[in-house]
């Protein structure tokens, strides 16, 4: 995440943006200082540690009027409680594989699909998604569901979809290349998905067998439909300014939306990067295109009068 802050930082300088950045605290120290810029190019993925706590930060922000790059407070808490995404986006027609969220002694039902794949209800970034959140057996799922209970606090159990798992990108009112997780390599017997070590664990097999493919291999037909689905889903949380949307595509050819994400990673290795540049967009130019799309699709007038061009980045 700093080397994040440090690289887009550097990005606005060069743009002659003037920079500063601010560490968010839960002292609210920060807040003194983005009161005072033009534009927040909000980094932020938490404060002391906890994740959930980011959607704050940008409330805080909404609610100042002060304008920053990204989704809305809203959407970031829409789509990192995944049971109420799934319920939201089931409500708007986008096809979500069946779920079901084990509340106290409750068992999942007995004609629960497996494979199924288990994981905490209010995480991102693959946190506690692990080779063994896969399960075959009854038996299997529930010592699953204790043990991301004991870790994580509430547990959802998601229908298993096999088959090719693709990404979306949106900067702005634009769609970026499809991007393919290619799981060709991954050790033997291995689940084919994206576990925090496949995200995170550079030296882990699953990192090197989790390796993305952008553009994606994918014909006219089914990419047209990939990335309608992508939208609606997106459209549905009332994405702005950037995303991806994750699916997985079955043996018969139809999307199912697996997660929404709310200012993904923009690490110049991570997801979202690659689809820029398989765009033919430079790194620089995706910073930038993220800032016009903040300042164009501003909802707020800022609290404080705009006399220069003066940015924040917020980690």
């Amino acid at each position: 995440m700093l080397a994040s802050v440090a690289t887009v930082s550097r990005v606005l300088e060069t743009a002659g943006h003037e920079v500063t950045r601010v560490s968010v605290q839960p002292d609210l120290a920060w807040f003194g200082s983005v009161r005072e810029a033009d534009l927040v190019f909000n980094l932020c993925e938490g404060v002391g540690g906890v994740s959930r706590l980011e959607v704050n930060v940008a409330s805080m922000m909404e609610l100042a009027g002060i304008p920053f790059t990204g989704c809305s407070a809203w959407t970031m808490a829409v789509c990192h409680r995944k049971p109420l995404l799934n319920a939201f986006l089931a409500s708007r027609g986008v096809p979500v594989p069946r779920w079901h969220v084990p509340e106290g002694a409750a068992a999942v039902p007995d004609d629960f699909p497996l494979p199924a794949i288990v994981k905490p209800a209010a995480e991102d970034a693959s946190i506690g998604i692990e080779q063994g959140s896969v399960v075959t057996s009854p038996s299997a799922l529930r010592d699953r569901v204790a043990l991301v209970r004991e870790r994580h606090g509430t547990a959802i159990v998601q229908q298993y979809i096999a088959g090719r798992e693709l990404a979306v990108g949106f900067v702005g009112d634009g769609i970026l290349p499809l991007s393919e997780i290619d799981f060709t390599h991954l050790p033997a017997g291995a689940w084919p998905i994206v576990s925090f070590a496949a995200k995170w664990l550079e030296a882990s097999p699953e990192f090197a067998g989790t390796q993305p493919v952008c553009p994606a291999d994918v014909d006219a037909d089914l990419a047209n439909r990939i990335v309608q689905m992508a939208a609606l889903a997106w459209q549905a949380v009332e994405g702005r300014g950037y995303g991806r949307v994750d699916l997985r595509v079955d043996a018969d050819g139809n999307p199912w939306v697996l997660e929404v994400n709310p200012n993904p990673d923009l690490s110049a290795d991570a997801g979202l990067a690659n689809m820029a540049r398989a765009r033919g967009w430079s790194y620089d130019r995706l910073v930038l295109q993220i800032v016009e799309a903040a300042r164009s699709g501003r909802r707020q007038s800022p609290a404080v009068p705009i006399t220069s061009t003066r940015e924040v980045s917020l980690a």
